[in-house]
């Protein structure tokens, strides 16, 4: 759904038009007054809506407009943020380094897509975003954008301007009548969707400093979690989760569910330190309740539901797929080529997962499913199994033939190469006299 409101900000037909992603934060309403007043141009605001927490989107785009905006579109984009992206992220259990479910890493090739469209329909020959030159963001925006799009201009004002430190940024907006929710005293950067929450900056950037606790809102301490667990079943089809506790809901729905559940019950937390694209280092911090609840859901079915073979190739491929979307590769060949292998993985991911909360942990407990190829005649320990295990031997020798060979030839060749080194080795003297005496000779 796309929303654009007229207002009486008039747009000059000499000034080029600049499409800006726009979240109402701090670094985005200063990129406005630095586009219009630095470069000349009318500025276009997208504000797209993809699950995140704000006072009202229609109080976000006001801003926008009174900041000067010829148009402000406010994009809902949750339900495609599920179908196309998170599905997607869901078939690759994607998690960055093992840890991160790559959360901002999948909205922005999504706003990406919509910046170009809006830029297609104003006849904006730029589009431009509020991301600093040290992150990932701006590759990720930059790339998704110049690959839908070659003809298009990319701006990035905060790796042009001079304000160097947040603080002066803060006064910047200050003095330009730009207001701001940020303070010197906590310059937290959040990042946020329906996936989760991303904190950085700040006290955060000591590693060995303990994050403090006012910068999680989605779950609560493990230590004030229920003594009781929670237990919930996810159900899947083809990959996708389609119910709660047998529940049917729209993945919108279902998420934001699960992230309450999960979130009283402490479970979400990340703190890292992250290798960024760009090539330094970075401590983040991330509540991702759902995201990881349900990675660990689609795992567990995955183990359950997939041929051998498939599940081991899948595994190496899936930080592959990773590490593609964390580096902006969205829209890449190589990553769409991925994407048609995980669709036909996921034909049989069908069936429930059952989930145990309990303060700060989450655990799979139970899984089932009408696919599984999980046969308890074959595994069973009882004397009735199904299992011939006569046939082990014969396994055991073919598929241990190359090894054996392998291992009989280099014996072969160690005491081959023994005997030569003995052949080599010059005698004793007494040896070669042929006595174990004195040497002969005269008196």
């Amino acid at each position: 759904m796309s929303t654009s409101t007229i207002n009486n900000n008039t747009t000059s037909e000499t000034k080029e038009k600049v499409v800006l992603a726009y979240s109402g934060g701090l670094d985005t309403s200063v990129c406005i007054k630095w586009l219009q007043e630095e470069k000349g141009l009318d500025v276009i605001a997208v504000l797209g809506n993809v699950g995140q927490e704000h006072d009202g989107l229609e109080k976000i785009a006001e801003k926008a407009w009174s900041l000067g905006c010829v148009g402000v579109e406010v994009v809902d984009m949750q339900d495609e943020f599920c179908e196309d992206y998170i599905t997607r992220a869901l078939a690759a259990n994607a998690m960055y380094e093992n840890k991160y479910p790559l959360l901002s890493a999948l909205s922005r090739p999504l706003i990406s897509a919509h910046l170009v469209d809006v830029a297609h329909r104003y006849g904006a020959t730029c589009v431009a975003h509020g991301c600093t030159g040290k992150g990932n963001d701006q590759v990720r925006f930059e790339t998704s954008i110049l690959t839908l799009d070659p003809s298009l201009t990319v701006i990035a004002p905060v790796r042009e301007w001079d304000l160097g430190m947040r603080p002066d940024e803060i006064a910047y907006a200050k003095a330009h009548g730009v207001p701001v929710g940020a303070s010197i005293d906590k310059p937290y950067s959040i990042d946020d969707n329906l996936w989760g929450r991303a904190i950085e900056a700040g006290v955060l950037e000591d590693p060995w400093a303990e994050p403090p606790a006012d910068i999680w809102t989605m779950t609560v301490d493990a230590q004030d979690a229920p003594d009781a667990p929670a237990y919930v079943e996810v159900g899947f089809e083809q990959g996708v989760p389609v119910s709660l506790n047998g529940q049917q809901m729209g993945m919108v729905e279902l998420i934001g569910k699960l992230n309450k559940i999960a979130g009283e019950n402490g479970f979400g937390r990340i703190d890292m330190i992250e290798n960024r694209y760009v090539g330094l280092k970075s401590r983040e911090c991330y509540e991702v309740p759902a995201g990881l609840a349900l990675v660990q859901a689609h795992k567990a079915l995955e183990d359950l539901c997939l041929e051998r073979n498939v599940l081991h190739y899948k595994l190496g491929l899936e930080q592959q797929w990773a590490d593609l979307v964390y580096n902006g590769q969205w829209f890449s060949p190589l990553k769409q080529a991925f994407d048609a292998f995980l669709a036909n993985t996921q034909e049989s991911v069908t069936g429930e997962v059952k989930l145990k909360f309990y303060k700060g942990s989450c655990v799979v407990v139970g899984r089932k499913s009408a696919c599984s190829l999980y046969d308890l005649n074959l595994a069973t320990y009882d004397n009735d199994d199904a299992f011939d295990q006569t046939d082990a031997k014969g396994f055991i020798n073919i598929q241990a033939l190359s090894l054996k060979t392998w291992a009989m030839k280099k014996a072969e060749l160690q005491k081959a190469a023994v005997a030569a080194a003995c052949a080599c080795t010059p005698q004793p003297a007494y040896a070669q006299l042929g006595g174990t005496g004195a040497a002969t000779g005269t008196n």
